[in-house]
C-alpha cells in the first residue's frame, strides 16, 4: 500500500502562487509515476500534471503550462505542484495520485486539498 497526504492548498488572489505538497509513505518503491489532478465544483476531475518516481520525465495539460511547475523531493518522498499566475478558474480541489505502472491508471489517491483563487 502507498498512503499519499496533501498539503499547501488556501485562499490566494488572481496572480498569486501556492506550492502544493504531497508527501508518499509505504511502498514508495513500488510507485511509477504521481500525478496532481483537479475537481471543481460541479465538474469532472481532470488532469494537471505528472511526474516519474524518478523525477526526469514531467508532463502538463495544456491549462497549466507556462505556469504551473511539477518535481520531486527524493529525499522526502514528496512531489511539489508549484503554481504561479494564478486564475480564479484554477479554484478546485487538488489531488495527488500515485500510478504503479506506464498503463496511465492510477492506483492510490490522496484527500484532496482546496485552493481558492479570488479575483
Amino acid at each position: 500500500q502507498v498512503q499519499l497526504v496533501e498539503s499547501g492548498g488556501g485562499l490566494v488572489q488572481a496572480g498569486g502562487s501556492l506550492r502544493l505538497s504531497c508527501t508518499a509513505s509505504g511502498r514508495t518503491f513500488s510507485i511509477y509515476s504521481v500525478g496532481w489532478f483537479r475537481q471543481a465544483p460541479g465538474k469532472e476531475r481532470v488532469f494537471v500534471a505528472r511526474i516519474s518516481w524518478s523525477g526526469v520525465n514531467t508532463y502538463y495539460a495544456d491549462r497549466v503550462k507556462g505556469r504551473f511547475t511539477i518535481s520531486r523531493d527524493n529525499a522526502k518522498n514528496t512531489v511539489y505542484l508549484q503554481m504561479n499566475s494564478l486564475k480564479p478558474e484554477d479554484t478546485a480541489v487538488y489531488y495527488c495520485a500515485a500510478a504503479q505502472a506506464s498503463d496511465g491508471l492510477y492506483d492510490y489517491w490522496g484527500q484532496g486539498t482546496q485552493v481558492t483563487v479570488s479575483s
